[in-house]
């Protein structure tokens, strides 16, 4: 694999919409290679609660049913490319934003401008733009946490959550950050995020085809925990683990996204965790829509042994993955979440 230097710039994000790796015009779900989609919808510029989302959408014809997917960290919308066509083909009209600080959404200065009250809101306010009161939501890794924290401070624009990865996170006595720091140290990512600012965005930066090559993965080895911050360590890191989690042609849309913009937008995420949990101090913390938890079984990411104390409306399936369980496992993932809303369709179906 060879890092790519040749200026290519996100799908469907500059005004040509053209794949830069395979010359295609981007005006929806395209020729596939393997698993591999060349083609993705055109984005939309989307004015909502003070900046701009760039959004994708499937399925317009099917107004009445929304699904919003929510991407996680460092991701985009692109990585439920898997997913869009086939939600679209069962019916629903999938909306698919690249989220504030991510492709060419807005990237406000304000490290406060990121907080779930921020993020929250713009789903909320990309909701009243399509004159839904609800939809269902979906979120992987840091877009799960985005769908926990909404669906807690808007309930009744929820009408049921799916997410990946990343369980419910209980608030517990202490704020988040500061509870890591006593328990992890100040090399955990989390913290070090927080506590030295501006330090792995230029690290990650400086090596962003490195960095994501490396830490988009699956089938990794138990390795040992080495000194230093570890996504630091990976970016710098010459030789990845494991094996590619996909083809160069899809890589290389991650890598000119995050060649665009940085990493600082969704690094800003990790800096209002301690923020998050003053904002939720007051909420209550019972989720009682349907719900279906998704977890790989590989994911570092710990399951939650306490999830229906929490989300008692929850089910749980699990797949035999690592962490970017919709792009590792796209086809069992879709038809876990297709079962699941089925299901749901039959018992509660949709308003005519």
């Amino acid at each position: 694999m060879q890092q790519q230097e040749d200026g290519h710039q996100p799908v469907g994000s500059h005004p040509g919409n053209t794949s830069t790796e395979t010359g295609h015009e981007v005006t929806g779900f395209g020729r596939q290679d393997g698993r591999m989609i060349t083609d993705f919808p055109e984005p939309t510029m989307i004015a909502v609660n003070g900046v701009e989302l760039e959004v994708f959408e499937a399925g317009r014809h099917n107004a009445g049913r929304p699904v919003v997917l929510c991407h996680g960290w460092p991701e985009l919308a692109y990585s439920w490319r898997h997913q869009m066509p086939a939600l679209a083909a069962a019916g629903y009209h999938v909306i698919v934003p690249n989220q504030r600080g991510y492709g060419n959404s807005s990237r406000p200065a304000e490290v406060t401008a990121y907080d779930i009250e921020h993020l929250a809101g713009d789903l909320v306010a990309l909701l009243d733009h399509y004159g839904y009161d609800d939809a269902t939501f979906v979120g992987h890794d840091w877009g799960a946490f985005v769908v926990w924290g909404l669906t807690l401070l808007h309930p009744n624009r929820v009408n049921k959550v799916i997410n990946l990865s990343l369980p419910y996170q209980e608030r517990g006595a202490r704020p988040w950050i500061e509870f890591m720091e006593e328990v992890f140290g100040g090399d955990f990512y989390f913290v070090h995020f927080n506590r030295q600012p501006g330090v792995a965005d230029a690290v990650l930066e400086a090596h962003t085809f490195q960095f994501l090559r490396n830490l988009y993965r699956k089938n990794e080895p138990p390795a040992e925990p080495q000194p230093g911050m570890s996504l630091i360590n990976l970016a710098r890191a010459e030789t990845p683990l494991g094996d590619p989690l996909m083809g160069d042609r899809e890589l290389a849309v991650f890598i000119s996204a995050f060649e665009s913009s940085g990493f600082t937008g969704g690094i800003n995420w990790y800096r209002n965790l301690d923020r998050n949990w003053h904002l939720l101090a007051d909420v209550d913390p019972i989720i009682c829509q349907p719900t279906l938890m998704i977890y790989g079984d590989r994911d570092a990411v710990a399951k939650s042994e306490r999830l229906t104390d929490f989300v008692p409306n929850a089910e749980v399936a699990n797949l035999d993955c690592g962490h970017w369980i919709q792009q590792e496992r796209p086809e069992e993932t879709t038809q876990a979440m297709l079962k699941w809303l089925d299901q749901q369709a039959r018992e509660m179906p949709w308003p005519k």
